[in-house]
């Protein structure tokens, strides 16, 4: 009987002694996780590394005064002179504007003619300011709808910024966002079919190597202007954790002042990435 006794006192010592040793395993390992989490890990993670802009109101800016709706373009492209003067300033180092979406080609000719024109103007006069800041230029989207009259120089302009690294602006065009994925998706099917890639290796992370703008982080704050609330097929698989926010001055009308506050309403915010 006595051993009997001893041998229950036994067991429960040990399964006591074996929970003691599960609990602190396991109250270390949460602690490691906490202490992952450091104060100044906390503030990287809520450091603007990326900012993308959805361009609305060009041609509103113009309508409203009595201008043909495009002319509003013109004006649009001093407010992403003012766009990227902020994010040197702020030492952001990825700019994404939403140029041109797959869905523009159903505009007039007119306008998408004016549009183009515009884009070879200010690309030719602006190069060498683009380098001189360090700035450097990608265009997204998809290469095969790119105009004619335009791709030779667009590529030109990739190349001669490419060393540009206290800013890379993309600038999207011939994007969209559904497009994009899709693209992807056929990308990894014919990887699959080659025995490149195994069907258990698809994840988010191959998705995001396979879009248009791989090779850049996701967008950490997405400004959008002209009050609507929308993203129009802008970076939808990227914008997964992205900040919104929405302006209601038109794009020509953007100002540092309107930047700011979206920059301070971002530092503000709480991330928890699910978490």
């Amino acid at each position: 009987m006595k051993i009997k006794i001893a041998a229950v006192v036994c067991c429960f010592a040990v399964g006591f002694i074996g929970w003691r040793f599960l609990e602190k395993k396991a109250c270390a390992e949460y602690e490691t996780a906490v202490v992952i989490a450091s104060p100044d890990e906390i503030q990287e993670r809520k450091q603007l590394h990326h900012l993308a802009c959805i361009m609305d109101g060009n041609r509103r800016w113009a309508q409203q005064r009595g201008m043909v709706p495009w002319y509003g373009h013109a004006q649009g492209v001093e407010a992403v002179r003012r766009v990227v003067q902020f994010c040197l300033e702020k030492e952001i180092s990825y700019l994404s504007l939403y140029t041109f979406s797959l869905e523009n080609f159903k505009r007039s000719e007119d306008e998408n003619s004016y549009l183009f024109k515009l884009m070879i103007q200010e690309a030719e006069k602006g190069v060498e300011e683009f380098k001189k800041h360090g700035v450097r230029l990608r265009f997204i989207g998809d290469r095969t709808l790119f105009p004619s009259q335009l791709a030779p120089l667009l590529d030109h302009i990739e190349k001669e910024t490419a060393d540009g690294k206290a800013l890379q602006a993309n600038f999207l065009f011939c994007y969209g966002g559904r497009q994009e994925i899709a693209a992807a998706v056929k990308n990894i099917a014919h990887q699959v079919k080659l025995g490149i890639v195994k069907e258990d290796d698809i994840c988010p992370e191959l998705i995001s190597d396979n879009l248009w703008t791989a090779g850049t982080p996701h967008p950490d704050l997405i400004i959008r202007t002209g009050s609507f609330s929308r993203l129009s097929n802008f970076l939808l698989f990227q914008a997964a954790y992205s900040e919104l926010y929405v302006m209601d001055c038109l794009w020509p009308e953007i100002t540092a002042e309107h930047l700011q506050k979206a920059y301070d309403a971002y530092m503000n915010c709480t991330r928890n990435f699910g978490t």
